[in-house]
């Protein structure tokens, strides 16, 4: 899909398929996607205090996708399609986080 492979190098094997279909993002992806907009429908609702802490964690939550990608590139190991948007979804939620402390912390 064009409009997708901007935001993703959508390599069959690893997105989800739906029938013969497949996603137009990668699991990886797919988990990221998830994560951060369900984060934000979160704390829509919930209050949420943000601090350097905060910052601090939604760093650690990205850097099991980061080590999973490493490894990947560096290893010869291949990661699967549930662990990548596990991943995903952790460096979503951490990302979610990142965009909406930095946004508190910076301008207040």
């Amino acid at each position: 899909m064009k409009l997708g492979s901007y935001i993703c190098h959508q390599k069959p094997e690893r997105s989800f398929k739906i029938g013969d279909r497949h996603f137009p993002v990668c699991s990886r992806c797919t988990g990221i996607y998830l994560g951060a907009f369900a984060y934000f429908a979160v704390v829509y609702w919930v209050y949420v205090q943000y601090n350097w802490v905060s910052i601090f964690m939604a760093c650690l939550m990205g850097f099991p996708t980061f080590m999973d990608g490493l490894t990947q590139l560096c290893l010869p190991r291949e990661s699967n399609n549930p662990f990548r948007f596990l991943t995903g979804i952790l460096a979503g939620i951490g990302l979610g986080i990142m965009v909406k402390a930095l946004k508190t912390v910076l301008i207040f």
